[in-house]
């Protein structure tokens, strides 16, 4: 296995449109959301160190989750996790990860992948992130992995390349931000846009030069740590520097304004099990439709459904179609799936009216 080869696991998100499963103490991440007997970030990780040294894998998660991350990976020694004290989006994090690792290892070739993303053909992963590392190992490259959309979505943000090349990797014309309904569909017709999937790959000495051009102020503010970075001093320093930090995400910071931005076009299934219904999309489901996860279900003209309680508990629906129903502990969600969106806000609803404890 090659010892330049590193990652990035970002586990810091709170997921909250999978609430009442998902919370602000215990987020998606950290749970088996599709049922297989492993948390998404437990998937990730495995999936990650079939190519790269498990000790070369680093999570970057919120201060708050240190001790979930140790407990569910308990491969990873205390150095791997990197805490973040502030949410400041994804670019001051990753900048952040960068330097130290570059400071490890001036050779290190990384990819930065998201920790709940659900991916089913591993092999392919591993293959297109070798495409990847071994472009970025010969070129000064910022990479992403984009997916081929299946339908018009609306809720990603699209890469535009180059047309004309014939070359598996290609040439980033631009990133577009997430589109109406009309134009997603000119998108597709247009046959050279993908789904931005948030997977990225370079060099640290590439993504590194891509912060001190784009982002002076930003590479300023934590090229002053790198004496202390990897040593018992940086703790302090990070606690002191990193909420000065702007919030800034990974997208708007380096790649939008990079001419040196190439993408790959994933060949694996991917999701990136967003809301319960992507989770719906992707569970297997009984004679009715439904979905169902840690339940025994008795379902009389029910379809449509995604179904999960904990225990296998069992659960008798009657009359209920294209229905959430969640069952934990203090709190029972029964929601359409057509307004899974608003998960979000009914979230607030429920700590407005019950208490923060709910969220």
């Amino acid at each position: 296995m090659n010892k330049n080869y590193y990652a990035i696991l970002m586990a810091g998100g709170v997921g909250s449109r999978f609430w009442p499963v998902s919370t602000e103490d215990f987020p998606k991440q950290f749970h088996d959301m599709l049922g297989t007997g492993d948390t998404l970030i437990q998937k990730t990780f495995h999936r990650l160190a079939d190519l790269i040294p498990k000790e070369n894998i680093f999570i970057l998660t919120n201060e708050r989750y240190n001790d979930l991350v140790l407990e569910q990976l308990p491969e990873v020694e205390q150095r791997q996790v990197v805490l973040e004290p502030a949410m400041r989006n994804t670019a001051p994090c990753i900048l952040y990860a960068s330097l130290k690792i570059q400071k490890e290892n001036p050779e290190a070739v990384m990819i930065v992948a998201p920790s709940d993303h659900w991916i089913e053909d591993e092999k392919t992963f591993s293959k297109n992130v070798q495409q990847a590392f071994d472009f970025c190992s010969e070129n000064n490259a910022l990479m992403t992995l984009g997916i081929q959309p299946t339908f018009p979505n609306t809720g990603y943000g699209y890469i535009e390349y180059d047309k004309s090349s014939a070359k598996a990797t290609k040439s980033v014309n631009q990133f577009r931000e997430k589109p109406d309904y009309e134009t997603a569909k000119e998108f597709i017709a247009q046959g050279n846009f993908l789904w931005n999937a948030g997977i990225f790959m370079w060099s640290a000495k590439s993504v590194v030069e891509a912060f001190q051009n784009n982002q002076p102020e930003l590479y300023n503010l934590f090229e002053k740590g790198i004496s202390v970075y990897n040593t018992d001093f940086e703790d302090d320093f990070i606690k002191d520097n990193y909420p000065k930090a702007e919030n800034i995400s990974v997208d708007y910071a380096i790649m939008e304004k990079s001419s040196n931005v190439y993408v790959i076009a994933a060949e694996f299934d991917w999701n990136d099990l967003g809301t319960w219904g992507s989770l719906y999309d992707k569970l297997d489901k009984d004679e009715s439709s439904n979905a169902v996860v840690n339940a025994r279900t008795l379902s009389e003209d029910a379809s449509g459904n995604m179904i999960r309680t904990s225990n296998d508990k069992i659960v008798v629906i009657d009359g209920l179609q294209d229905y959430i129903v969640v069952d934990k502990e203090e709190v029972l969600l029964i929601f359409p799936k057509s307004k899974e969106q608003d998960i979000k806000k009914t979230l607030q609803q429920v700590k407005d009216k019950f208490g923060e404890q709910y969220g």
